[in-house]
């Protein structure tokens, strides 16, 4: 009777009234969930799940803590696993299973051990054939905790093809409304990100995307507003179609099952009569009945998702995709006259706000990115007609906008914080110039207005005080539930990242550059600004920023003041060797008998079409030894001779050769075509991409330089010495090359000479060890593994601080941030400046993860005279002092660490006083 009033009264009671309340409630309904009397946990986890469905933010950690404390998940798990055991009610499993969901969705750190749990996840695979409703309910949601985190969606999506099934199942069956909708938010969780998405593309994206598209079809709208089980079937469909951001095949899935339609019906109300219509009116025309549709439609707060899918679906379709039906056509003519109606409403918005007469912006700037993606999109169709049709739109006010968005950027850039324009205006201004930049006549006026030197300030400003902002903060409808839930998904750095109006100013500045190159406006600027300074500038986003798109843009700026590639750390280290070519290997001789010499490792990674077929073969390995005396003479002595074609021009020769070496080259346009057919013929396509000045396309990764398939076959026939660490860790190891019975790399000297200063040294020195075989390095072989991937790629391999990192016993986690400790003291000793850098954040990032690892790893960095990371691990330390020393922790310390210690507390304890 007492659980049964407690489930009555959680329900009824005004939230506000029963907060106070919840802990001791919790507390005690938490004992009775494993209750003999099935009825009374049942109730339980009932008033529970209730309890937690209303659960403040403010209440959450001390909730949190009697979970933990009532080791609550454990309990649930075996209570899921035991209703397969017994006779035991639906109803058991239904809330068993959703307070666990409950749970797992709102503390991340508890989802481990249940998707980790590999008898739990096959016991849930034998409810999945279950026909009931309710349990199906639950069992989604309980799966789509386990997705939101990454390392969960992995394992979830690992052989369980059935697990899908049931996603989809649930998606197309209209039957019963909340299945729908839990299966729907399982697709948004388990496609979260991009490498997931893709993955359950690869299984079923045509399913999805079907599924996706009925969905939207059935909430389109006749006349009146939607029911309210519609209108929320429709956001999660259209959440879930925001996968058309990324890159893969399902964007063809979505044009072929009709999208076009779907995202007409939820735009315009009563699309069928309007469709009708439009046939043979002129465009003018057209546009008038459009805008009268628009104005009249009932479904504002969908627009946003509509602009981001389409803007998505443009931006990834092929270059020759266009629709071939007439009726297509005209459902894509319709769209894109809407998104350019949509976009010249979103400036006048954006003047409103200055003038302080508007508030509400919805869906303006997904609107204006919609139109960018269309202007600028891959597919000649597409593009053509956005261009042709936002510029009759911008007939009537078009030439007006310009000085408003010309002055928005001037007034940013600017030092006074009154006129300062907001985010959402400055955003809306470059997003809007980058469009105009696509329009020829319009692009002259932007030039005519000063735009092009507004945009270059702006940059300049932008960079000496950057703005980040999340793209979820100008744009609401991206948030939701569980995407502010998520945890341990890999931290791939989105497109555009916060870095929104770097990459939109650099968008606009591009396009401008790309169209009017020739013209006096940008002869003007270039006398007006130092060029090497904007040369400079562009090329440090190229090597410092991380985030892609910004970095594509300023390689596009580059590539038009005779820069192509993308500027790196690690091609500047190489390209030394082609400078030196005192380790050269190979002679590329052509038909003018000119020559020049060359590394075999280095063109078998970058450019393996120089090689011939079966590529030089310098050395023939040996069975007593890494090389026998003969090779050995072959490469001190003389070179391989490989001779070119007479097609091959010399001064395009050592141009690509610097692109090689480099990542990118220099040249001027004299020199463009036949560099453009070598490239061709090398078949180097991110090279002639960037030759033939086309438009990055969005979404697309940067070529990486990355030498480090030159450990593997490809450049094996080419290393010529051995790195080995001092000591020894692994047994029964075995080299899939040679016999040499200890773990050891085969790496280049070449590429050791390039990235290191002190092997250069060591080389030249005319020591024993300049000519020796093997190179002792005095690190671990975990450490050295580390070492040699940054030294072939300047990308260090660093562990995940996630769930499975949280998870490991405290000496596992200190043995892995001492490999880093280890490469701290090294790259010291050999004067690696940047890999110390990389090394000492890592270290760092482990210590904020838990700062009891701070006591042990002061002892382990002075253990290597890293006093600047003994430093930081005391001021870890310092918070947790007077409990480290009641407790004797410190006592493991020499004295001069402890005070170390309680200095950094005095510290911490002056400024928390000040504060």
């Amino acid at each position: 009777m007492a659980s049964d009033v407690a489930a009555k009264m959680v329900k009824l009671l005004p939230s506000s009234v029963l907060q106070a309340h919840v802990p001791h409630l919790v507390h005690h309904l938490l004992s009775l969930l494993s209750n003999r009397q099935l009825h009374v946990s049942i109730s339980c986890a009932t008033a529970l799940n209730c309890i937690l469905y209303n659960l403040s933010t403010k209440r959450e950690k001390e909730v949190g803590e009697i979970l933990k404390e009532g080791n609550t998940v454990f309990v649930l798990v075996m209570n899921v696993k035991d209703f397969s055991v017994g006779d035991k009610p639906t109803a058991y499993f239904h809330e068993m299973a959703l307070l666990l969901s409950r749970i797992l969705w709102r503390w991340p750190p508890s989802r481990f051990c249940v998707w980790s749990d590999s008898k739990f996840l096959d016991v849930l695979e034998i409810h999945k054939l279950n026909p009931e409703s309710s349990l199906k309910a639950a069992l989604l949601q309980l799966y789509s905790s386990l997705a939101l985190c990454g390392n969960g969606a992995k394992k979830l999506l690992e052989n369980r093809k059935s697990l899908l099934n049931l996603m989809v199942e649930s998606m197309s069956s209209p039957d019963t409304h909340s299945v729908q909708m839990d299966g729907f938010r399982l697709a948004q969780c388990l496609m979260i990100n991009e490498g997931p998405c893709q993955e359950v593309v690869k299984m079923c994206g045509e399913h999805v995307v079907k599924a996706i598209v009925t969905g939207m079809n059935s909430s389109c709208l006749s006349s009146g507003k939607l029911p309210k089980d519609q209108m929320s079937l429709a956001v999660e469909a259209c959440r879930l179609a925001l996968i058309t951001r990324w890159v893969g095949n399902h964007h063809s899935y979505f044009w072929k099952a009709g999208v076009g339609r779907a995202l007409l019906g939820l735009l315009l109300t009563d699309f069928w009569r309007i469709h009708q219509s439009l046939h043979g009116v002129p465009l003018q025309e057209q546009l008038l009945i459009l805008q009268e549709a628009l104005n009249e439609s009932s479904l504002p707060s969908l627009r946003p998702y509509i602009w981001d899918i389409l803007g998505g679906l443009v931006a990834n379709s092929a270059e020759d995709f266009a629709p071939v039906v007439h009726e297509d056509i005209l459902e894509l003519k319709a769209l894109i006259a809407c998104a350019c109606l949509a976009f010249t409403e979103s400036i006048n918005m954006a003047r409103q706000i200055s003038q302080s007469k508007i508030t509400n912006t919805i869906g303006s700037e997904s609107a204006s990115r919609a139109v960018l993606m269309m202007v600028y999109s891959p597919c000649k169709y597409i593009a053509s007609q956005a261009r042709f049709i936002l510029s009759e739109v911008l007939n009537l006010d078009g030439k007006n906008y310009i000085e408003y968005l010309v002055n928005t950027l001037n007034a940013t850039s600017c030092r006074n914080k009154v006129l300062r324009p907001g985010n959402f205006q400055v955003v809306i201004s470059l997003i809007s110039l980058a469009c105009y930049a696509s329009l020829p006549r319009y692009g002259k006026m932007v030039i005519d207005h000063q735009g092009m030197q507004s945009l270059l300030i702006f940059v300049k400003c932008w960079l000496s005080n950057p703005v980040y902002i999340k793209r979820s903060n100008l744009a609401p409808h991206l948030h939701n539930s569980y995407s502010e839930r998520v945890c341990c998904h890999p931290c791939v750095e989105d497109w555009e990242g916060k870095d929104m109006q770097l990459l939109f100013s650099l968008w606009a500045l591009a396009g401008l550059v790309h169209k009017f190159a020739s013209h006096a406006g940008f002869l003007k600027v270039k006398l007006e600004f130092d060029e090497s300074q904007i040369v400079r500038e562009l090329e440090e986003i190229c090597i410092n920023h991380s985030t892609p798109g910004p970095r594509w843009y300023a390689a596009y700026i580059l590539s038009h003041f005779g820069i192509y590639g993308f500027p790196n750390k690690c091609g500047k280290r190489i390209w030394k060797a082609f400078l030196d070519n005192e380790l050269a290997d190979l002679e590329l001789i052509l038909s003018d008998q000119s020559s020049l010499c060359v590394n075999e490792v280095i063109l078998s990674v970058r450019c393996p079409n120089l090689l011939p077929v079966q590529g030089p073969k310098l050395k023939e390995k040996s069975s007593t030894g890494p090389f026998l005396e003969q090779q050995m003479e072959t490469h001190r002595g003389s070179k391989v001779e490989v001779r070119l074609s007479a097609h091959v021009d010399h001064q395009a020769l050592v141009k690509l050769l610097q692109y090689v070496y480099m990542g990118y080259l220099q040249a001027g346009e004299d020199v463009l075509k036949n560099l453009k057919i070598l490239a061709k013929h090398c078949d180097l396509q991110p090279l002639l991409h960037m030759l033939h000045r086309r438009n990055p396309r969005y979404g697309a990764p940067i070529p990486t330089f990355d030498l480090t398939s030159a450990l593997g076959p490809v450049g094996h026939c080419s290393s010529d010495v051995l790195l080995e660490p001092n000591t020894i860790q692994l047994l029964n190891w075995r080299c899939s090359f040679c016999s040499a019975p200890n773990p050891h790399f085969h790496v280049h000297k070449v590429i050791l000479f390039s990235s290191c200063d002190y092997l250069r040294a060591l080389f030249q020195s005319g020591m024993q060890e300049s000519n020796s075989e093997t190179i002792k390095v005095p690190v671990s072989w975990n450490s050295l593994i580390k070492l040699v991937s940054w030294l072939y790629s300047d990308e260090l391999l660093k562990p995940s601080f996630d769930c499975l990192w949280d998870n490991l016993a405290v000496d596992q986690r200190l043995n892995e941030l001492q490999l880093y400790v280890e490469l701290c003291w090294l790259a010291e000793f050999w004067l690696l400046e940047d890999l110390h850098e990389q090394c000492f954040r890592v270290v760092s990032s482990g210590l904020e993860t838990d700062r009891y690892l701070s006591v042990k790893l002061i002892q382990l960095a002075a253990n290597f005279a890293q006093w600047k990371l003994a430093e930081i691990a005391a001021t870890y330390a310092a918070p947790l002092y007077h409990q480290l020393r009641n407790s004797g922790d410190l006592d493991q310390l020499e004295e001069s660490f402890i005070e170390m210690v309680r200095a950094a507390s005095v510290q911490l304890s002056k400024e928390d006083i000040n504060n």
